[in-house]
Parts: C-alpha cells; structure tokens; sequence
C-alpha cells in the first residue's frame, strides 16, 4: 500500500511537467502550426542555469530565489523568442513552410551541444529546496507537489490571458484562423515570437522548480519532449485542458510499469499509448475533428 501511494505522487508530479511541456508545444502551434522539436532541451537548459546561478543555501521563496527564478525565466524565454524567431524566418516564403522541421532539430541540436561542452554529459543533481514529507513509512519530496500547483497555475494563468488580455485574444485568433488574422491585420510574427517566449517562460519556470524531480543532463532532453509531445496528442493537440489531465494520467501509467516491469518498459508503453489513442480517436481524446474540403 505504501509503495502504491509513492507511485501515485511520484506518477502525478512527473506527470505534471509533462503537462507542461504539452502546455507549451500548444502554445506554439496554436500560434503557429509549429512542434518546437527544442522545448525538451529548453527545459534542460533551464535546469542548468538554476543549478548554476542559485546561491548555495538559498531557501525557497526567498529573495535570492526569488531573483534567480526570475532571471532563468526571463533568459529562457529569450533564448526561446531568438529560436522561434529564426524558425518563423523562412517560413514566410509560401515554398518554406515546412523548414520549421529542420529549424527546431537543428536548434536542440545546437542547445544539445552546447550543453555538452559547457557541463559535459554528467547529470546535474538540484537540491530539493521545498523538503519533503512523511508519506506511509518513506518520505517524498514536496516537489513532486509543487509541480502539479505549477501545472494547474500555468493553465489558469494561459486561459485567462488568452480571454481577458488583447494580445490574448490575438493569440487566440490565431489558433482559430491564421489566414483570417493576417487579412484582418493583425502583425502575425511579433504574436508568434511572443508565442514561443512564453512557452519558453514556462520551460524555464518548469525547469527551475521542478527540476530536483527530473534528470538535468542533455541526453534526456528528447525524452522530456517526445513525452511531452505524447501527451500533446492524447490530450488533443493545441487543447491545453487536455494537456493537463492528460499528463497526470499518462505520467501514473508509465511509473506503475516502470515500478512493474522496470524502466525499459517506460518507452514501448509509451509508443503503444499514442498508437493506441491515434487509432481509435485522431483527434486526441479532448480535441475536435477538423473538416477537411475535398
């Protein structure tokens, strides 16, 4: 019983920065139509920064933590707005509108090595700044907590800008119809490099809280954002609802088998699961089915 109630926070948590990396891939391709193959290495690199500019011994909450919070979230989402920025570039010759593929590759391939050659391949351990509490006869880090408030707080926060806020609304526009906000003029590429910085900006918030409960190192970067990219299109791609509760689900399913069957199973469960929901339900499971002229 103990085990199970560790599987069931554990599975919730990592489930929920999964959400938030689905989160963010829908922000983008609402605005643009754009998988940003980069936002699993953004989330490494925010994981970097916090092990490399929080002071040692700083608590949670406080200024320090405070300031560095902001600091990584400010520099990631630039990082992010500069990328999006040069994937958008081609794209605005109708002969290019697929060069976002090789442009995203190729920026977490860039990202990648950079890391590399800054910290090398080691795996960079944060301290668990938020303690941890009793839970059956272990302990579990309050983390796992925290990132699931973080999940729910970032979709508030995206919903209601997104209805309540002019750019908002414009961003919001168009996700429903790119072609219609141009010929209604709006300004398109400002509104999708802000795309990309914000799900930047929740990359690095991601990265820097949660990321005592995640592998900071560079080869798990395309883990994060295959998986992320899963939840994605189980929840319906571009329905940020169904990123949310997609995540908490698909992260609990994959801890019970690693738990069963070990953590090599974690990757085939998860190609069977989108193979699974794209079989009996394209669309995703929260999306709606698109008309198509013939």
């Amino acid at each position: 019983m103990d085990e199970l109630l560790i599987i069931l926070v554990r599975g919730l948590g990592a489930g929920a920065i999964y959400s938030l990396i689905a989160i963010s891939l829908n922000v983008i391709y609402n605005a643009t139509g754009v998988l940003n193959f980069a936002q699993g290495q953004l989330l490494v690199v925010a994981g970097v920064f916090t092990y490399l500019w929080l002071p040692e011994g700083a608590a949670a909450g406080g200024p320090s933590w405070l300031l560095t919070l902001l600091v990584v979230t400010v520099v990631v989402a630039l990082i992010a707005a500069l990328q999006g920025w040069l994937t958008l570039l081609p794209m605005r010759s109708p002969s290019d509108q697929h060069s976002w593929i090789i442009t995203t590759i190729a920026a977490s391939i860039v990202l990648g090595a950079i890391m590399v050659l800054t910290i090398g391949p080691r795996v960079l351990t944060l301290e668990n700044l938020f303690g941890q509490f009793p839970l059956g006869g272990s302990r579990v880090p309050f983390v796992y907590l925290v990132v699931i408030a973080l999940a729910l707080v970032v979709y508030l926060f995206l919903r209601c800008f997104q209805r309540r806020y002019l750019v908002g609304l414009a961003l919001n526009a168009l996700s429903q119809d790119l072609e219609a906000a141009k010929a209604g003029g709006i300004r398109t590429m400002p509104l999708q490099v802000l795309a990309f910085a914000i799900a930047g900006a929740i990359m690095g918030l991601t990265g820097f809280i949660g990321g005592h409960a995640i592998g900071i190192v560079e080869s798990q970067a395309l883990h994060y954002v295959i998986f992320g990219f899963i939840v994605a299109v189980v929840g319906g791609l571009g329905n940020n609802t169904g990123a949310l509760l997609a995540g908490p689900a698909f992260g609990l399913l994959l801890m019970f088998v690693s738990y069963q069957a070990g953590g090599a199973a974690e990757v085939p469960l998860a190609l069977a699961v989108i193979v699974v929901v794209l079989m009996l339900r394209p669309e995703g499971i929260f999306g709606r089915p698109h008309a198509r002229r013939v």
